[in-house]
Parts: C-alpha cells; sequence; structure tokens
C-alpha cells in the first residue's frame, strides 16, 4: 500500500534527524503503510569482541525500522515513542550490513503493536539474526 507523500517525506525528515541512526551510517529502503525497512553497514566501530555486530546496532535499528513502521499509520500530526521493545536474539550478526524490516501488527489509538526482523546480509546469505516485538506510543500535540 502507497503512502501519502507528505508522511513519506515526514518519515524521511524525521530519520535524517536521527544522529545515531546517522552514526550507524543508517538509511531507508522501504517505506510503505505500516512497514519501514532499514539498512546499515556493519561498521568496525559497532562490533562486538568476536567481531559480530553488536546487539546494540541490531536493537537500534529494530526499533528504529518498528517505531517509524507504526509512525506511517498515525495522523500527519503525530510523533512515537517506543514504551517497550523485547529482542530475541536468533544468531550472530556477521556479514556485510543488516536490514530491519518493521512491521505494524495492530494499530491503535493510543497504543501500535509492532514487530521487526533483522537480518544479516553477506553477499547473497540472508539470515535472521534478531526477532524484536514491542509497544509504540502515538504522541500527539496538545
Amino acid at each position: 500500500m502507497t503512502l501519502p507523500e507528505n508522511i513519506s517525506e515526514k518519515l524521511h525528515d524525521s530519520f535524517a534527524k536521527q544522529s545515531m541512526m546517522t552514526t550507524f551510517g543508517a538509511q531507508i529502503d522501504e517505506i510503505a503503510a505500516g512497514l519501514v525497512t532499514l539498512r546499515a553497514p556493519i561498521l568496525e566501530g559497532c562490533k562486538q569482541q568476536h567481531g559480530f555486530a553488536h546487539a546494540a546496532l541490531t536493537f537500534g535499528l529494530g526499533d528504529s525500522a518498528a517505531g517509524y513502521s507504526a509512525l506511517s499509520v498515525m495522523p500527519l500530526e503525530a510523533e512515537v515513542l517506543t514504551s517497550e521493545m523485547k529482542i530475541h536474539l536468533l544468531a550472530p550478526a556477521q556479514g556485510d550490513h543488516l536490514e530491519a524490516v518493521g512491521k505494524v501488527i495492530k494499530p491503535g489509538r493510543r497504543l501500535v503493536i509492532v514487530q521487526a526482523e533483522v537480518f544479516a546480509i553477506s553477499g547473497d546469505t540472508r539470515t535472521q539474526v534478531a526477532l524484536m516485538t514491542g509497544t509504540m506510543v502515538p504522541v500527539l500535540p496538545k
């Protein structure tokens, strides 16, 4: 499902303000209603002691993808905050980059239930490294 131009523009503008995503070298790959895909390289500065992508990179990318998927189904004037996010780390995140696919499971006026799947990409190999579920809260202007 295609988003209205003003919602897509809002998500791109918001994402550009996230200094942590800039630090990670993350970018938006896809935006649709209730679905956002982000991608980030596994930089040397984002690895843990065994050479895998640090769980903080995995979590940050997944949380942002899920948050933006929620924001994509909210009113134009709304913002979004994470209320709760759970992560299951499924495999070591090794490869060239990570891809996080955030999607809305159940939209709502007060709470939006979301999920993110995070994959490590190495050449033609795509391995799921995390499954996240959470709750996003719409923040409306007063």
